[in-house]
């Protein structure tokens, strides 16, 4: 039986990607993209929900799916605000959680990042260790947590810095082998093809680490 996917964030990086391979994917009959602007995908099998990610409980008639990918995500330098920051990487992928074991969609997968830890005196980490805590709570069948590294391959990257830190990160997973390994920069496409391997193939564990997102972006073939 074919599927229908939701995915949050199509209009980032790695949700844009996603959304581009689950076209091709002949898996899927319908891609629901709920999202705060209109995204620039045209195809039968699109169908956009246009709405505040914030409350996505106004629109849970329309949260109805087989699986949802939740790429939503934002940054320090993006969103300074903290309570902010909060409402979007904890409160987003939380509320779609939610909805999700409401409507009895039994997988979702959402992206976080290595290193992450509830019990972290640093908020940025933190934050992100109590959304993965918080979303294995809810309990919904098939929870993956992927959990990279670096992300190279930003639309952002002619960003003062960027440039720099992506060079640096180029020497450094030179250097990363052994117990290293997992701390090497992942590229978005990757994420986003361990992700649609994901979503038509069970895993035994919840946390998808770096290699393990590596590994299993080797093995999709749309």
């Amino acid at each position: 039986m074919l599927k229908t996917a939701i995915i949050l964030g199509a209009t980032g990086l790695t949700g844009g990607l996603l959304t581009e391979l689950l076209i091709k994917d002949p898996s899927y009959s319908k891609i629901k993209l709920f999202t705060r602007r209109p995204t620039t995908f045209s195809n039968h099998k699109i169908e956009e929900i246009t709405c505040d990610l914030l409350n996505l409980e106004a629109v849970k008639e329309d949260f109805t799916g087989d699986i949802i990918f939740c790429c939503i995500g934002t940054t320090k330098a993006k969103t300074p605000d903290r309570d902010l920051y909060y409402k979007i990487d904890y409160g987003i992928p939380m509320e779609a959680a939610q909805l999700a074991k409401e409507n009895n969609i039994n997988a979702f997968m959402v992206i976080s990042s290595i290193g992450t830890s509830h019990k972290s005196p640093f908020f940025y980490v933190r934050t992100k260790g109590e959304m993965e805590r918080d979303i294995l709570k809810i309990d919904i069948p098939h929870t993956y947590i992927m959990k990279p590294a670096f992300i190279n391959g930003r639309p952002d990257e002619d960003r003062k810095g960027e440039k720099s830190l992506k060079f640096l990160m180029r020497v450094m997973d030179f250097f990363m082998i052994g117990p290293l390994k997992k701390y090497k920069s992942t590229q978005a496409l990757q994420i986003a093809k361990a992700m649609a391997y994901l979503g038509i193939h069970n895993h035994k564990e919840n946390n998808i680490l770096n290699d393990q997102i590596k590994t299993l972006s080797d093995r999709y073939e749309s």
